[in-house]
């Protein structure tokens, strides 16, 4: 169901936490050049094929019709501001 996958609150907390800690990263002196919404666990989620669903937009597998989640939102306006609040 499209509706319940978009509303990825769960994502959208893990996000916000993470840059958070990244800033708090960046203000004790780390030299950090950047966030991605990837990491190298990605490629073994791959393994489950189409059984479980990640990432940012939900994807239609009969339409390829990708539809932003609430996380991908959030994620945008985070960039936009330049930090998690």
């Amino acid at each position: 169901d499209v509706e319940v996958a978009v509303n990825d609150q769960q994502r959208v907390d893990f996000l916000r936490g993470y840059i958070r800690e990244c800033e708090r990263a960046v203000s004790n002196g780390v030299n950090l050049k950047g966030y991605f919404a990837w990491s190298l666990m990605d490629n073994f989620e791959w393994e489950e094929g189409y059984s479980m669903r990640f990432g940012l937009h939900h994807v239609d597998y009969t339409t390829g019709e990708r539809t932003p989640k609430n996380s991908s939102r959030w994620f945008s306006e985070c960039i936009e501001r330049n930090g998690a609040d």
